[in-house]
């Protein structure tokens, strides 16, 4: 399994069933839940329910999911750990933060890992009214990231062809990596002009009303989802609240 096909999204899985606009609508109940309190009890119970999908949107190898989320877990972790050092509120309100930061990036992975960009667009036009200009300019960059993943692969090894290694030394590691990043980051900007100006020649900043080939249809699973969603929140809070760990940001003290 190649790093571009694993950060691909994979077909014919539970989560690809559930439209995608659906599934934002879940994401924006969970993320308003999540940032309304300040306790453990309800990240840890969001979190619980998350990884039960992991196999839902069809990341079921080590591989797969390390590549998808090594860099929440390192944020999450970041979070956590300055939070105990320097803050004063203990293990108890750092392990609640980075819990909190899983809870929030979980759901994108999921809907990254399991969406084809195309349907994502669709969706955005069909439903929630987007320009077609910003739906197609996210429904492009969903694609490169791929692509990006795999450039770096291929700069890394043309670079160890070239006996450019950082061996042990974490100093020249870092000054690697920062190489290898403006290397990516020249070539992103090259390819990012050319997709603008192709955009442009095809009439996307015309101001002319564009129509959807594909269509992009709600079903009843997806009320369904967005409903459990909810739920999923007020046995969250409903938890927290019973276990005396209900600690609102909007009440002062």
């Amino acid at each position: 399994m190649t790093a571009s096909l694993a950060l691909g999204p994979t077909p014919d899985v539970p989560l690809s069933r559930i439209n995608p606009v659906a599934q934002l609508t879940a994401i924006v109940v969970v993320t308003l839940v999540l940032l309304t309190s300040l306790d453990v009890v309800t990240p840890a119970v969001v979190v619980a329910v998350e990884l039960c999908l992991f196999p839902a949107a069809g990341l079921t190898h080590p591989r797969t999911v390390w590549l998808r989320t090594w860099p929440l877990l390192v944020g999450a972790t970041s979070v956590g750990l300055v939070n105990l050092w320097l803050g004063e509120s203990g293990a108890v309100s750092a392990l609640g933060l980075a819990l909190r930061v899983v809870g929030l990036a979980l759901p994108g992975v999921f809907l990254v890992a399991s969406t084809d960009p195309v349907r994502l667009a669709d969706a955005l036009t069909v439903h929630w009214r987007f320009p077609a200009r910003f739906a197609v300019g996210a429904l492009a960059a969903l694609r490169l990231v791929p692509l990006l993943v795999a450039e770096f692969e291929s700069v890394r090894l043309a670079r160890r062809t070239r006996g450019v290694e950082a061996g042990r030394d974490p100093v020249a590691r870092v000054r690697l990596l920062a190489g290898i990043g403006f290397t990516l980051l020249v070539g992103a900007v090259r390819r990012a002009s050319r997709l603008a100006t192709a955009m442009d020649a095809r009439g996307f900043d015309s101001g002319v009303v564009r129509t959807n080939a594909r269509g992009s249809v709600l079903h009843a699973r997806d009320g369904w989802f967005v409903l459990a969603a909810v739920a999923v929140c007020a046995v969250a809070v409903t938890a927290s609240v019973l276990a005396g760990a209900w600690d609102p940001v909007f009440v002062g003290g």
